[in-house]
């Protein structure tokens, strides 16, 4: 689609891309902040407005005047520059968790908001950490658009950040992901995440997801019958991420801490 006037990507009929300075193994080619509005509105929404860069920030605060800014999760290349972005538009921010709202309330799973001359319907997601939270724009497009923050990715698969992430509530946010995605049959609903390129269908991505987890479940179920039942998170790491970057050591081991303690029935 044509470059928006903020500087960023137009990726749907009510979406533009403005991708943050800040790549790295865990952000891919950086965090994706969107500005949203409805054709024609003078007021946007800015979604994610990630780190504290003050020629990023300024490309998002010249969209239009900021009516809310919303907060996918607390995670610092996304949330870093929340309190400094709120202050630069003069604008209300909100999230799921309160310590990360200024001047409204918390966000509340299945409640719609309406700014922006748009209706986006919020949706809880727990799993990636326990403030995850999507943001459905169902009149984006033929079959609508998701904002799903780190919960899916435009590339890869993302960690469950134990002990804040858990492996079950994570499972059931992607199905209730596949189930939304289900409903535009015909066509996909597009994703928009927090991390790579825009996704065209909802639905094929969280299928690839939870097959991924079932294999790697498996995985970890096999390296316990060969480690023993009690064998260590650092065990298990190597045993099943053995080809895993020491760049993203970390995470790989969060993510097995994660599938440990949902098999072991400790989370």
């Amino acid at each position: 689609m044509a470059e928006a006037s903020v500087g960023g990507e137009a990726v749907s009929r009510f979406a533009t891309l403005v991708r943050a300075p800040n790549p790295g193994p865990m952000t891919l080619d950086g965090t994706n902040s969107y500005v949203l509005r409805a054709p024609g509105s003078p007021s946007v929404v800015v979604v994610d407005p990630g780190p504290s860069d003050a020629a990023h920030l300024r490309r998002l605060a010249d969209a239009g005047r900021v009516e809310l800014v919303l907060l996918t999760h607390h995670h610092v290349d996304h949330s870093e520059a929340l309190a400094e972005f709120a202050a630069m538009a003069d604008a209300p921010a909100r999230a799921i968790d309160p310590a990360f709202c200024i001047g409204a309330d918390p966000l509340r799973d299945s409640e719609r908001i309406e700014v922006a001359g748009l209706a986006l319907h919020v949706i809880a997601t727990p799993g990636h950490t326990a403030d995850s939270v999507c943001f459905v724009l169902p009149d984006d497009g033929e079959h609508g658009a998701v904002l799903t923050g780190d919960t899916v990715l435009g590339r890869g698969t993302t960690i469950i950040a134990d002990p804040d992430g858990a492996l079950g509530p994570y499972l059931h946010s992607l199905g209730r992901l596949r189930a939304l995605g289900a409903v535009g049959a015909g066509g996909g609903v597009t994703v928009l995440p927090g991390h790579g390129p825009v996704l065209p269908d909802l639905a094929a991505i969280c299928d690839a997801y939870l097959t991924h987890r079932t294999e790697r479940l498996d995985q970890i179920r096999a390296a316990l019958a060969r480690l023993g039942a009690d064998a260590s998170t650092e065990a298990v790491t190597d045993l099943v991420y053995a080809d895993t970057d020491a760049s993203v050591r970390g995470a790989a081991e969060a993510s097995v801490r994660a599938q440990l303690r949902y098999l072991r029935g400790t989370a």
